[in-house]
Protein backbone atom coordinates (compact mmCIF):
# COMPACT_ATOMS: atom_id res chain seq x y z
CA UNK A 1 0.00 0.00 0.00
CA UNK A 2 1.30 3.75 -0.59
CA UNK A 3 1.35 6.35 1.45
CA UNK A 4 -1.02 9.26 0.80
CA UNK A 5 0.45 12.47 -0.91
CA UNK A 6 0.20 15.35 1.37
CA UNK A 7 -2.87 18.21 0.89
CA UNK A 8 -2.59 20.93 -1.42
CA UNK A 9 -2.99 23.54 1.49
CA UNK A 10 -2.95 23.20 5.73
CA UNK A 11 -6.16 23.59 7.26
CA UNK A 12 -7.55 26.76 7.31
CA UNK A 13 -9.98 26.33 10.46
CA UNK A 14 -11.61 23.33 12.07
CA UNK A 15 -14.36 22.92 8.67
CA UNK A 16 -11.71 22.87 6.47
CA UNK A 17 -9.77 20.01 8.52
CA UNK A 18 -12.75 18.16 8.67
CA UNK A 19 -13.37 18.34 4.65
CA UNK A 20 -9.46 17.59 4.32
CA UNK A 21 -9.75 14.30 5.97
CA UNK A 22 -12.93 13.17 4.68
CA UNK A 23 -10.96 14.03 1.13
CA UNK A 24 -8.27 11.77 3.05
CA UNK A 25 -10.48 8.89 3.15
CA UNK A 26 -12.24 8.76 0.11
CA UNK A 27 -9.01 8.86 -1.77
CA UNK A 28 -7.86 5.37 0.46
CA UNK A 29 -10.26 2.45 -0.86
CA UNK A 30 -8.60 0.82 2.25
CA UNK A 31 -9.86 2.88 4.52
CA UNK A 32 -13.24 3.65 2.36
CA UNK A 33 -14.09 -0.24 2.45
CA UNK A 34 -13.17 -0.46 6.33
CA UNK A 35 -15.40 2.79 7.42
CA UNK A 36 -17.85 2.21 4.87
CA UNK A 37 -18.23 -0.75 2.99
CA UNK A 38 -17.06 -3.37 5.82
CA UNK A 39 -20.09 -2.03 8.07
CA UNK A 40 -22.75 -2.55 5.35
CA UNK A 41 -21.26 -6.22 4.40
CA UNK A 42 -21.59 -7.17 7.75
CA UNK A 43 -25.33 -5.45 8.91
CA UNK A 44 -26.75 -7.59 5.90
CA UNK A 45 -25.05 -10.81 6.14
CA UNK A 46 -24.07 -11.11 9.96
CA UNK A 47 -27.76 -11.58 10.97
CA UNK A 48 -28.39 -13.60 7.92
CA UNK A 49 -26.89 -16.64 9.68
CA UNK A 50 -29.30 -16.32 12.99
CA UNK A 51 -32.49 -15.15 10.96
CA UNK A 52 -34.08 -18.31 11.64
CA UNK A 53 -33.59 -17.27 15.87
CA UNK A 54 -35.14 -20.91 17.30
CA UNK A 55 -33.54 -24.22 15.92
CA UNK A 56 -36.78 -26.63 15.27
CA UNK A 57 -36.80 -30.62 14.20
CA UNK A 58 -33.69 -31.16 15.99
CA UNK A 59 -33.10 -34.96 15.38
CA UNK A 60 -33.46 -36.75 18.05
CA UNK A 61 -33.93 -40.62 19.36
CA UNK A 62 -35.48 -42.42 21.93
CA UNK A 63 -34.48 -45.78 23.49
CA UNK A 64 -37.90 -47.18 24.71
CA UNK A 65 -37.13 -50.25 27.03
CA UNK A 66 -40.55 -50.01 28.34
CA UNK A 67 -42.35 -50.95 25.44
CA UNK A 68 -45.78 -49.60 26.70
CA UNK A 69 -48.86 -47.42 25.47
CA UNK A 70 -47.30 -45.21 27.84
CA UNK A 71 -43.54 -45.13 26.19
CA UNK A 72 -45.27 -45.15 22.75
CA UNK A 73 -47.24 -42.10 23.66
CA UNK A 74 -44.23 -40.21 25.02
CA UNK A 75 -42.14 -41.04 22.30
CA UNK A 76 -45.76 -39.76 20.05
CA UNK A 77 -45.74 -36.55 21.84
CA UNK A 78 -42.06 -36.17 21.29
CA UNK A 79 -42.40 -36.31 17.80
CA UNK A 80 -45.22 -33.49 17.91
CA UNK A 81 -42.86 -31.23 19.39
CA UNK A 82 -41.59 -28.26 17.10
CA UNK A 83 -38.58 -28.38 18.05
CA UNK A 84 -37.12 -31.98 18.19
CA UNK A 85 -38.05 -34.90 15.90
CA UNK A 86 -37.42 -38.82 16.26
CA UNK A 87 -35.73 -40.07 13.65
CA UNK A 88 -34.87 -43.16 15.66
CA UNK A 89 -36.52 -45.79 18.15
CA UNK A 90 -34.48 -48.44 19.60
CA UNK A 91 -34.11 -50.44 22.69
CA UNK A 92 -30.54 -50.46 23.11
CA UNK A 93 -29.18 -47.00 24.40
CA UNK A 94 -25.13 -48.48 22.81
CA UNK A 95 -27.36 -48.03 19.64
CA UNK A 96 -28.46 -44.25 20.36
CA UNK A 97 -24.96 -43.64 21.40
CA UNK A 98 -23.34 -44.85 18.17
CA UNK A 99 -26.27 -42.46 16.62
CA UNK A 100 -25.12 -39.61 18.58
CA UNK A 101 -21.45 -40.30 18.06
CA UNK A 102 -21.94 -40.25 14.11
CA UNK A 103 -23.56 -37.00 13.84
CA UNK A 104 -26.83 -38.54 13.15
CA UNK A 105 -28.70 -37.42 16.00
CA UNK A 106 -28.22 -34.67 18.73
CA UNK A 107 -29.91 -36.20 21.50
CA UNK A 108 -31.79 -39.03 22.73
CA UNK A 109 -34.38 -40.31 25.81
CA UNK A 110 -34.03 -43.32 27.50
CA UNK A 111 -37.26 -44.48 28.91
CA UNK A 112 -37.01 -46.99 31.49
CA UNK A 113 -38.19 -50.67 31.51
CA UNK A 114 -41.14 -50.73 33.80
CA UNK A 115 -41.77 -47.40 33.97
CA UNK A 116 -45.85 -47.72 33.04
CA UNK A 117 -45.71 -50.39 36.53
CA UNK A 118 -43.85 -47.42 38.37
CA UNK A 119 -46.61 -44.66 37.12
CA UNK A 120 -49.67 -47.11 37.65
CA UNK A 121 -48.53 -48.20 41.26
CA UNK A 122 -48.01 -44.29 41.90
CA UNK A 123 -43.97 -44.53 42.40
CA UNK A 124 -41.42 -41.86 40.72
CA UNK A 125 -40.55 -42.88 37.79
CA UNK A 126 -37.53 -40.92 35.72
CA UNK A 127 -36.86 -40.92 32.07
CA UNK A 128 -33.22 -39.82 31.47
CA UNK A 129 -32.55 -37.20 28.65
CA UNK A 130 -28.51 -37.15 26.56
CA UNK A 131 -27.89 -34.45 24.46
CA UNK A 132 -25.13 -33.34 22.70
CA UNK A 133 -23.51 -30.46 25.23
CA UNK A 134 -20.70 -29.25 22.69
CA UNK A 135 -23.62 -27.18 21.11
CA UNK A 136 -25.60 -25.21 23.70
CA UNK A 137 -28.56 -24.51 21.27
CA UNK A 138 -29.02 -27.88 20.04
CA UNK A 139 -28.19 -29.22 24.00
CA UNK A 140 -31.13 -26.44 24.97
CA UNK A 141 -33.88 -27.10 21.93
CA UNK A 142 -33.25 -31.63 22.92
CA UNK A 143 -34.26 -31.26 26.91
CA UNK A 144 -36.77 -28.44 25.96
CA UNK A 145 -38.48 -30.78 23.44
CA UNK A 146 -38.26 -33.97 25.89
CA UNK A 147 -39.09 -32.17 28.82
CA UNK A 148 -42.63 -30.47 27.30
CA UNK A 149 -42.93 -33.93 25.79
CA UNK A 150 -43.09 -35.87 29.06
CA UNK A 151 -44.23 -33.10 30.93
CA UNK A 152 -47.18 -33.26 28.84
CA UNK A 153 -47.83 -36.99 29.02
CA UNK A 154 -47.18 -36.75 32.87
CA UNK A 155 -50.04 -33.99 33.50
CA UNK A 156 -52.73 -36.63 31.23
CA UNK A 157 -51.95 -38.63 33.76
CA UNK A 158 -51.79 -36.60 36.92
CA UNK A 159 -55.34 -35.77 35.63
CA UNK A 160 -56.80 -39.13 34.82
CA UNK A 161 -55.83 -40.15 38.35
CA UNK A 162 -57.54 -37.11 40.06
CA UNK A 163 -60.64 -38.10 38.06
CA UNK A 164 -60.48 -41.53 39.07
CA UNK A 165 -60.64 -39.80 42.23
CA UNK A 166 -64.07 -38.44 41.64
CA UNK A 167 -63.42 -35.10 40.39
CA UNK A 168 -64.73 -33.89 37.19
CA UNK A 169 -62.22 -32.82 34.05
CA UNK A 170 -62.22 -29.14 35.06
CA UNK A 171 -61.90 -29.76 38.38
CA UNK A 172 -58.71 -31.96 38.38
CA UNK A 173 -57.23 -29.46 35.99
CA UNK A 174 -57.60 -27.00 38.46
CA UNK A 175 -56.46 -29.23 41.22
CA UNK A 176 -53.34 -29.77 39.21
CA UNK A 177 -52.33 -26.58 38.32
CA UNK A 178 -54.09 -24.24 40.73
CA UNK A 179 -52.13 -21.50 39.46
CA UNK A 180 -51.56 -20.66 35.60
CA UNK A 181 -48.03 -19.94 34.90
CA UNK A 182 -47.37 -18.16 31.77
CA UNK A 183 -43.63 -17.25 30.37
CA UNK A 184 -42.59 -14.84 28.57
CA UNK A 185 -39.44 -13.04 28.06
CA UNK A 186 -40.10 -9.47 27.89
CA UNK A 187 -36.84 -8.13 26.50
CA UNK A 188 -36.75 -11.07 23.91
CA UNK A 189 -40.50 -12.65 23.03
CA UNK A 190 -38.90 -15.06 20.60
CA UNK A 191 -35.78 -16.23 22.47
CA UNK A 192 -34.27 -16.14 19.43
CA UNK A 193 -30.26 -16.47 19.50
CA UNK A 194 -29.59 -13.58 16.99
CA UNK A 195 -32.06 -11.42 19.20
CA UNK A 196 -29.68 -11.27 22.33
CA UNK A 197 -26.14 -11.48 20.66
CA UNK A 198 -26.71 -9.23 17.44
CA UNK A 199 -27.54 -5.93 19.20
CA UNK A 200 -24.57 -6.51 21.26
CA UNK A 201 -22.26 -7.88 18.34
CA UNK A 202 -22.88 -5.06 16.65
CA UNK A 203 -21.58 -2.16 18.78
CA UNK A 204 -18.14 -4.28 18.26
CA UNK A 205 -18.46 -4.48 14.75
CA UNK A 206 -19.08 -0.56 14.68
CA UNK A 207 -15.69 0.04 17.08
CA UNK A 208 -13.27 -3.10 14.83
CA UNK A 209 -14.30 -1.65 11.68
CA UNK A 210 -13.62 2.20 13.03
CA UNK A 211 -10.75 1.33 14.87
CA UNK A 212 -8.48 -0.32 12.19
CA UNK A 213 -9.77 2.32 10.09
CA UNK A 214 -8.51 4.97 12.17
CA UNK A 215 -5.21 3.18 13.13
CA UNK A 216 -5.21 2.76 9.36
CA UNK A 217 -5.47 6.63 8.14
CA UNK A 218 -2.98 7.61 10.70
CA UNK A 219 -0.53 5.40 10.31
CA UNK A 220 -0.32 6.39 6.87
CA UNK A 221 0.26 9.98 7.74
CA UNK A 222 2.95 8.48 9.96
CA UNK A 223 4.57 6.88 6.42
CA UNK A 224 3.62 10.30 4.33
CA UNK A 225 5.18 12.64 7.50
CA UNK A 226 2.14 14.43 7.81
CA UNK A 227 1.39 13.49 11.12
CA UNK A 228 2.98 16.18 12.67
CA UNK A 229 0.21 19.02 12.95
CA UNK A 230 -1.73 21.59 15.19
CA UNK A 231 -4.53 20.59 17.26
CA UNK A 232 -6.96 22.15 14.86
CA UNK A 233 -6.05 19.63 11.89
CA UNK A 234 -6.44 16.43 14.35
CA UNK A 235 -9.56 17.53 15.99
CA UNK A 236 -10.88 17.97 12.37
CA UNK A 237 -9.16 14.51 11.78
CA UNK A 238 -11.18 13.02 14.72
CA UNK A 239 -14.13 14.56 13.93
CA UNK A 240 -14.21 13.48 10.10
CA UNK A 241 -13.60 9.67 11.67
CA UNK A 242 -16.47 10.30 13.93
CA UNK A 243 -19.11 11.14 11.40
CA UNK A 244 -18.63 8.31 9.62
CA UNK A 245 -18.84 6.46 12.63
CA UNK A 246 -21.94 8.25 13.50
CA UNK A 247 -22.75 7.26 9.98
CA UNK A 248 -22.83 3.55 11.00
CA UNK A 249 -23.99 3.72 13.98
CA UNK A 250 -26.95 5.15 12.89
CA UNK A 251 -27.44 2.89 10.38
CA UNK A 252 -27.49 -0.48 12.84
CA UNK A 253 -29.88 1.27 15.25
CA UNK A 254 -31.90 2.87 12.73
CA UNK A 255 -32.26 0.36 10.14
CA UNK A 256 -30.55 -2.90 10.88
CA UNK A 257 -32.38 -3.55 13.69
CA UNK A 258 -35.64 -2.96 12.25
CA UNK A 259 -34.75 -4.68 9.50
CA UNK A 260 -34.57 -8.03 11.11
CA UNK A 261 -36.55 -7.08 13.84
CA UNK A 262 -34.39 -7.20 16.72
CA UNK A 263 -35.87 -5.21 20.56
CA UNK A 264 -35.07 -1.83 19.83
CA UNK A 265 -36.10 1.11 20.97
CA UNK A 266 -36.75 0.99 24.28
CA UNK A 267 -34.65 4.96 24.76
CA UNK A 268 -34.05 6.08 21.66
CA UNK A 269 -32.70 9.30 22.92
CA UNK A 270 -30.45 7.49 25.11
CA UNK A 271 -29.51 5.52 22.13
CA UNK A 272 -28.06 8.36 20.53
CA UNK A 273 -26.52 10.00 23.77
CA UNK A 274 -24.44 6.55 23.79
CA UNK A 275 -23.10 7.09 20.01
CA UNK A 276 -22.32 10.55 20.76
CA UNK A 277 -19.81 9.08 23.48
CA UNK A 278 -19.12 5.76 22.38
CA UNK A 279 -17.92 6.34 18.45
CA UNK A 280 -15.46 9.72 19.74
CA UNK A 281 -13.49 7.16 22.06
CA UNK A 282 -13.09 4.35 19.45
CA UNK A 283 -11.68 6.91 16.86
CA UNK A 284 -9.44 8.86 19.23
CA UNK A 285 -7.81 5.40 20.35
CA UNK A 286 -7.73 4.48 16.56
CA UNK A 287 -5.78 7.28 15.74
CA UNK A 288 -3.73 6.57 19.01
CA UNK A 289 -2.90 3.04 18.48
CA UNK A 290 -2.01 4.29 14.06
CA UNK A 291 0.16 6.59 15.39
CA UNK A 292 1.85 4.22 18.06
CA UNK A 293 2.16 1.92 15.33
CA UNK A 294 3.48 3.75 12.69
CA UNK A 295 2.63 1.65 10.15
CA UNK A 296 -0.05 1.53 7.75
CA UNK A 297 -0.09 -2.38 7.65
CA UNK A 298 1.29 -2.89 11.30
CA UNK A 299 -1.89 -1.57 12.50
CA UNK A 300 -3.97 -3.42 10.26
CA UNK A 301 -2.23 -6.78 11.34
CA UNK A 302 -2.43 -5.89 14.99
CA UNK A 303 -6.13 -5.02 15.13
CA UNK A 304 -7.36 -7.74 13.02
CA UNK A 305 -6.82 -10.30 15.39
CA UNK A 306 -8.30 -8.79 18.87
CA UNK A 307 -12.18 -8.97 17.99
CA UNK A 308 -12.43 -12.57 19.40
CA UNK A 309 -10.91 -11.83 22.53
CA UNK A 310 -12.92 -8.18 22.61
CA UNK A 311 -15.82 -10.13 22.40
CA UNK A 312 -15.16 -12.48 25.65
CA UNK A 313 -14.29 -9.32 27.78
CA UNK A 314 -17.07 -7.34 26.71
CA UNK A 315 -19.48 -9.33 29.25
CA UNK A 316 -22.19 -10.58 27.03
CA UNK A 317 -21.34 -13.66 25.55
CA UNK A 318 -19.01 -14.78 28.41
CA UNK A 319 -19.36 -14.50 32.09
CA UNK A 320 -17.07 -11.41 33.65
CA UNK A 321 -16.74 -13.36 36.87
CA UNK A 322 -14.85 -15.50 35.24
CA UNK A 323 -12.23 -13.80 33.94
CA UNK A 324 -9.14 -13.80 35.75
CA UNK A 325 -8.77 -10.18 38.02
CA UNK A 326 -5.97 -8.36 36.01
CA UNK A 327 -8.46 -8.79 32.50
CA UNK A 328 -11.52 -7.17 34.80
CA UNK A 329 -9.70 -3.89 35.00
CA UNK A 330 -7.97 -3.91 31.77
CA UNK A 331 -11.35 -4.64 29.41
CA UNK A 332 -12.53 -1.30 30.60
CA UNK A 333 -9.76 0.37 28.48
CA UNK A 334 -12.60 -0.59 25.38
CA UNK A 335 -14.66 1.77 24.65
CA UNK A 336 -17.03 -1.67 23.82
CA UNK A 337 -17.05 -2.78 27.41
CA UNK A 338 -18.81 0.14 28.40
CA UNK A 339 -20.42 0.73 24.84
CA UNK A 340 -22.02 -3.15 25.10
CA UNK A 341 -23.26 -2.62 28.42
CA UNK A 342 -24.97 0.94 27.99
CA UNK A 343 -26.78 -0.41 24.41
CA UNK A 344 -27.96 -3.52 25.96
CA UNK A 345 -29.87 -0.83 28.49
CA UNK A 346 -30.12 2.05 27.06
CA UNK A 347 -31.80 0.11 23.30
CA UNK A 348 -33.15 -2.97 24.13
CA UNK A 349 -34.20 -2.47 27.86
CA UNK A 350 -35.53 0.63 27.69
CA UNK A 351 -33.38 1.71 31.17
CA UNK A 352 -33.44 5.15 31.85
CA UNK A 353 -30.21 7.40 30.82
CA UNK A 354 -29.32 7.72 34.27
CA UNK A 355 -29.02 3.60 34.51
CA UNK A 356 -26.36 3.73 31.67
CA UNK A 357 -24.42 6.98 32.67
CA UNK A 358 -21.51 5.27 34.51
CA UNK A 359 -20.77 3.54 30.78
CA UNK A 360 -21.27 6.74 29.19
CA UNK A 361 -19.03 8.60 31.71
CA UNK A 362 -16.35 5.74 31.03
CA UNK A 363 -16.60 6.77 27.28
CA UNK A 364 -16.40 10.09 27.89
CA UNK A 365 -13.04 9.50 30.09
CA UNK A 366 -11.43 7.12 27.39
CA UNK A 367 -12.27 9.66 24.65
CA UNK A 368 -10.89 12.47 26.80
CA UNK A 369 -6.86 11.10 27.53
CA UNK A 370 -7.15 8.88 23.95
CA UNK A 371 -7.89 12.65 22.04
CA UNK A 372 -4.82 14.29 24.86
CA UNK A 373 -2.29 11.18 23.56
CA UNK A 374 -3.41 12.15 20.08
CA UNK A 375 -2.51 15.46 20.68
CA UNK A 376 0.47 15.29 22.15
CA UNK A 377 2.35 11.83 20.39
CA UNK A 378 1.34 13.94 17.29
CA UNK A 379 2.37 17.51 18.64
CA UNK A 380 4.29 19.93 15.92
CA UNK A 381 8.23 19.57 17.24
CA UNK A 382 10.71 23.02 16.81
CA UNK A 383 12.41 22.95 13.57
CA UNK A 384 9.63 20.44 11.74
CA UNK A 385 7.65 22.36 8.67
CA UNK A 386 3.69 21.25 9.40
CA UNK A 387 1.77 20.19 6.68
Amino acid sequence: MTALPPPPTAPRNLLHAWLLALATVARDKGVLLLLIGAPVLYGFFYPWFYADEVLTRVPVAVVDMDRSSLSRQITRFADADPRIEVRLVTGSEREAQGALWRGEIEGYAVIPAGLKRSVVRGENAVVSIEANGAYALLNKAVQYGFAEAVGTVSAGVEIRKLQAGGQSVQQARASRAPVQLQMVALFNPTEGYGSFVVPAVALLILQQTLLMGAALLAGTWVEAGQHRADATTWLGRLLALCTLGWASGLFYFGWIFVLHDYPRGGNPLGALALLACYVPAIAALGALLGLWFGNRERALQVLLFTTLPIAFVAGFSWPVEALPGPLQWLRWLLPSTSGVQASLRLNQLGAPLSAALPYLCALVALCAVCTAGVLYRARPVAGEHLP
